[in-house]
């Protein structure tokens, strides 16, 4: 009994501080604007891509930026992975690959994209050997 309460406990508690991704321009758009946020497009190879990873391990799951980006900023994932085994969906390889056209034609891997909640570029950077609290000042500084 008590190990199905632990094993609740735990996936309850993976599902309450998971990131809130979005996997498409038009979710992330509409939820930008119904929030009056920012979007943060990330380019990642997650498979491939050690800076991609670091980031990802770093920043993107560290407590501190998840409870700012919940609170300034809708997130965006494209997503290239290059492993069979974690091959994405037709759908979402061709969105990701429109948003790769549109935000990151010269391919750079990772690559942050802040974009105005009506998905205008106001700024992009890479990865950044830097605590969580010194990219999300990079971060705040594109508005």
């Amino acid at each position: 009994m008590n190990k199905i309460f632990l094993i609740i406990a735990l996936f309850l508690t993976q599902f309450l501080t998971a990131q809130n991704w979005n996997y498409t321009l038009q979710e992330a758009k509409t939820k930008a604007q119904q929030e009056n946020k920012n979007i943060i497009l990330v380019f990642s190879g997650s498979d491939w891509c050690a800076p991609c990873i670091k980031l990802d391990k770093n920043i993107w799951m560290s407590e501190e930026f998840k409870k700012i980006a919940a609170e300034k900023w809708v997130l965006l994932r494209a997503d290239f992975p290059k492993k069979k085994a974690n091959k994405l969906s037709e759908a979402q390889t061709k969105e990701n690959g429109m948003l790769a056209e549109k935000y990151n034609k010269e391919g750079n891997f990772p690559l942050v994209v802040v974009l105005t909640k009506d998905g205008k570029v106001v700024g992009k950077m890479g990865y950044k050997n830097v605590s969580p609290a010194e990219y999300i000042k990079f971060l705040e500084e594109f508005k």
